[in-house]
């Protein structure tokens, strides 16, 4: 079949408008080769005219030049049409570019607005109201739990502040009267240690005389005898 009636060619892709500003730039380098080209042929006829004498040599070179300026000059339009259909593609870009960010932006914020309004579908205000109370309540219960652990049983509830004060005031009487019924011998303070006397230098002993024994008195002899 394919023989008889011959096989259709593959399409050949469209061309995009990057493929566009690829060629167009290309054709625009091509174009600068060109007008460089001329410019130096330009440069060496001035610089024969420079040399040349007026006459008919000199107007033959000027003809040449006039009519490579003129070249020159259309490729310089030629150029500048490129340049500018490259960039109005490269705008058309940026515009497609900026058109489908644009539409990739509310694309994603239409499918976030469905997902919250889904989430919010299985929301219930007075639900979280009534938990929102309920813990506050829990949190009451279970602070009035921890004041009832740390209450003190020795203790009542209705003392009064007078009442402490005057049991405070008894209480510094019976400690005034535990001091005074201390014997008086461990009040006192204990006697300081006299300070020890210097050594006396030698020789002095053997001259001072030796303190006589005092007389044994009356009662020191009779309490012996008791003895």
């Amino acid at each position: 079949m394919n023989r008889i009636f011959g096989m259709s060619k593959a399409k050949a892709p469209k061309p995009t408008l990057d493929d566009a500003i690829t060629s167009t730039d290309s054709r625009v380098g091509a174009v600068e080769v060109k007008i460089k080209k001329l410019d130096g042929e330009l440069a060496r006829y001035r610089d024969q005219m420079k040399k040349m004498r007026d006459g008919p040599g000199k107007n033959a070179v000027k003809q040449r030049a006039l009519r490579v300026l003129q070249q020159k000059k259309m490729y310089e339009s030629q150029r500048d049409q490129l340049m500018q259909q490259s960039f109005n593609m490269e705008s058309a870009v940026f515009a497609t570019e900026n058109i489908k960010n644009t539409m990739s932006t509310m694309q994603a914020m239409q499918d976030a607005n469905k997902a919250m309004k889904k989430q919010y579908k299985n929301v219930d205000i007075d639900k979280i109201y009534d938990m929102q109370d309920e813990m506050a309540e829990l949190l009451e219960q279970a602070n009035e739990v921890q004041e009832l652990m740390g209450r003190s049983y020795n203790l009542p509830e209705d003392l009064d502040e007078q009442d402490l004060e005057a049991e405070l005031d008894a209480l510094g009487d019976d400690l005034e009267f535990e001091e005074s019924d201390v014997p008086s011998y461990l009040n006192e303070a204990e006697p300081e240690m006299p300070e020890l006397l210097p050594d006396a230098p030698d020789g002095a002993i053997s001259q001072q005389p030796v303190p006589e024994k005092p007389a044994e008195t009356h009662a020191t002899a009779e309490h012996a005898m008791r003895m």
